[in-house]
């Protein structure tokens, strides 16, 4: 696989989390495929969340991208990758639409990031893991 020498956009998701991890190894893949300006930083590790300033929480709770240097989460941040990949980009002009953002977004951020984050905690406690100590489940 060809990786870009230098990430326009770099993703940071949560490799442990089985739902979030399935979704971003597709965009990774497609990534790798075509070879776009993205990387992918798993928040599982230490120095990862040291670059990008983050708690394991923090991070847990949303999905980051840093942009040519500008860091955004949550729909923003599924934007910024929809853009960057040409199967998507469709999909980044429909949810980004002044009329449909503000619902994605409400339901993004009331809903879908907090149950992923519940179900987190969760699969953490039943694996005995600590923040950050638990291996990616694949």
């Amino acid at each position: 696989m060809n990786k870009p020498t230098d990430p326009r956009l770099r993703v940071l998701y949560n490799a442990s989390c089985p739902i979030c991890s399935r979704e971003i190894d597709h965009y990774a893949a497609l990534s790798a495929e075509q070879s776009l300006p993205l990387a992918f930083d798993d928040l599982n590790d230490a120095d990862t969340l040291e670059r990008w300033g983050l708690t394991r929480e923090a991070a847990a709770k949303r999905l980051h991208v840093r942009n040519e240097g500008v860091v955004s989460s949550g729909l923003p941040a599924f934007i910024a990758i929809w853009r960057e990949i040409p199967r998507y980009k469709w999909l980044a002009r429909v949810v980004g639409a002044p009329v449909v953002r503000p619902i994605a977004g409400a339901v993004y951020d009331l809903v879908l990031a907090p149950l992923l984050w519940r179900s987190d905690r969760i699969r953490m406690r039943r694996n005995g893991c600590d923040a950050g100590t638990c291996a990616p489940e694949k």
